[in-house]
């Protein structure tokens, strides 16, 4: 009785810890996850250079691909933002002319005096960009703050990249040695579930964000290089990325020549992401993540239900390895039955040995 009660409060204290230590405990399986997708190009890069000379290149490449990203999108949002805060007095002024021109319009602007107030309110926009500035600032500063969990993830992957190897070695060889390979395998296995679901995940991204740019270029469709890389980036979420983002694009066709750019748009973004689910997506990681659809749709709904949207990223390569190691335990838990048990030790019959009496 004693020690089940002290069994019960140890594992109580560490529910407790995990939950105080829940968000490095965040960091370093983030920095985990990240160690094991960059390890592929690390280790093709080290069969030439130095490993931490690989480990710098890949940095680099990773922190460069979030800066190109954002320099495509943010300058043209901004422009676009203030040329709309500009032109909104305008837009104002012939809501004004466009109800003057209609009796039933004019007749109800006269009794509550509707495009007054939409003109005054128009005239104080471009002064409320300094609060919008404001604002934008203390979001800046927001991110500058979170700099110091992405160094540390950074700093905790490239300590894994360096040295991970050898921990799981050490750790592996603590084992009985009818269970190393087994151990090995089932790593392995899931390094490659990993890396072969990001590197999957990644050329989907960039075969939607090429295609969405072509298509917008010649649709005519204005700041195409930012919505195709909306359009890749939301590819990456499974199962409603690519959804969300033709909406948003389907809505910004609207502004160019509705309806005949829209229905145009409306027909590819089916026809693709139906070329996309049936064809691209299962050519490319069919030999990656070996997942039931139904383990899927459920693994994308807790993952987005516990972290959001990194954890509807992650979903798929965890229950991937979820399953590997499972499957793995199992095969380990079979292999350490006795074989007395199975009657695999009893000597076979003797033919010449009389046939024994019915009961």
């Amino acid at each position: 009785m004693v020690r089940i009660v002290l069994i019960v409060v140890c594992v109580a204290i560490c529910l407790y810890l995990i939950y105080l230590l829940r968000r490095p405990i965040g960091w370093i399986l983030i920095a985990a996850f990240l160690a094991v997708a960059l390890s592929g190009p690390v280790n093709y890069l080290a069969r030439s250079m130095r490993r931490g000379f690989a480990v710098t290149l890949v940095f680099l490449g990773l922190l460069a691909v979030p800066a190109l990203l954002i320099a495509l999108i943010v300058p043209p949002l901004i422009t676009e933002a203030n040329d709309f805060a500009g032109d909104v007095p305008r837009y104002a002024r012939d809501v004004t002319e466009f109800v003057q021109d209609n009796d039933t319009l004019r007749s109800l602007n006269e009794d509550y005096n509707i495009t007054a107030e939409l003109e005054k309110e128009a005239a104080k926009l471009p002064d409320k960009l300094g609060g919008a500035a404001g604002t934008l600032r203390d979001v800046g500063l927001g991110i500058v703050n979170s700099l110091f969990a992405l160094v540390t993830i950074l700093v905790l992957t490239a300590f894994l990249l360096a040295n991970g190897r050898t921990w799981t070695d050490a750790a592996i060889a603590s084992r009985p040695r009818e269970q190393r390979v087994r151990l090995r395998r089932a790593l392995d296995n899931m390094a490659a579930a990993v890396a072969g679901y990001v590197a999957g995940a990644l050329t989907i991204a960039v075969i939607a964000g090429v295609a969405t740019f072509i298509v917008l270029t010649i649709l005519g469709v204005p700041f195409a290089a930012p919505l195709a890389v909306i359009a890749g980036l939301f590819s990456l979420i499974p199962l409603v990325g690519a959804t969300i983002a033709a909406v948003m694009i389907g809505i910004v066709t609207v502004f160019e020549d509705f309806p005949t750019v829209t229905i145009i748009w409306a027909i590819w973004a089916i026809v693709y992401q139906q070329f996309e689910n049936h064809v691209i997506q299962p050519q490319i990681q069919k030999r990656t993540v070996n997942v039931q659809p139904f383990i899927t749709i459920v693994a994308v709904l807790f993952g987005a239900t516990l972290l959001g949207v990194l954890g509807a990223l992650v979903a798929i390569p965890a229950a991937a390895s979820i399953q590997i190691l499972l499957r793995e335990y199992v095969d380990i838990r079979t292999m350490s039955i006795k074989p007395g048990a199975r009657g695999d030790d009893l000597p076979p019959p003797d033919p010449s040995a009389p046939d024994p009496a019915p009961a």
